[in-house]
């Protein structure tokens, strides 16, 4: 079964990158600890879904921490095929639309070899996944926003009420958020 291969061998470089990150931590005072992960973009979508694999790993801290300098793993495709897996110093969760509940909301992720007393993982929830997806909204964006909805995991009322609320906490020109709200609501069906 290919697609069980790929999660697997995906789960193995996202679980030694994560335990890479765990290492840096020995020594960190016990009271700052645990360090919480929040993972979002494409990493998160292939928990949920099965759906692509995506390259990088997009993820935000509950902490500034001193990041080690080797966060990419190789590993294997479904075609055999040497893959890279890493981990994406350039994320920055400032740009994405992000509601305010998100962190609080993700999901705890169980990662081999990763405590999570010092490094606590967590995948955003589907919901707060797709409205992530409505800042930036290029086809790759709507293409999971479809994919969390072909799965169940969203619907455009849940999608419509959090992005909505999410847009409480942000200043500026908020019409072409608006826009991107109301293409995917209709994108993925009524309630």
């Amino acid at each position: 079964m290919p697609e069980a291969r790929i999660r697997h061998e995906y789960q193995t470089a996202l679980a030694e990158i994560t335990r890479r990150i765990a290492a840096s931590l020995v020594g960190v005072a016990p009271q700052a600890l645990p360090i919480r992960m929040y993972i979002a973009g494409g990493t998160a979508l292939h928990y949920y879904t099965g759906a692509r694999v995506s390259k990088d790993v997009d993820a935000a801290f509950s902490r500034r921490i001193a990041l080690p300098a080797d966060l990419d793993v190789a590993y294997r495709d479904e075609d055999g095929a040497a893959a890279l897996l890493y981990f994406d110093r350039n994320y920055n969760d400032t740009l994405a639309l992000l509601h305010e509940d998100a962190y609080a909301d993700a999901q705890p992720l169980a990662l081999p070899g990763v405590d999570a007393g010092v490094l606590d993982v967590r995948l955003l929830s589907p919901l707060d996944l797709a409205v992530s997806k409505l800042s930036r909204f290029a086809s790759q964006d709507r293409d999971d926003i479809a994919s969390l909805a072909r799965h169940g995991l969203i619907d455009a009322g849940q999608l419509r009420q959090r992005a909505e609320e999410a847009l409480g906490g942000y200043i500026g020109d908020l019409a072409r958020l608006r826009t991107s709200i109301d293409i995917a609501c209709r994108m993925i069906g009524p309630t």
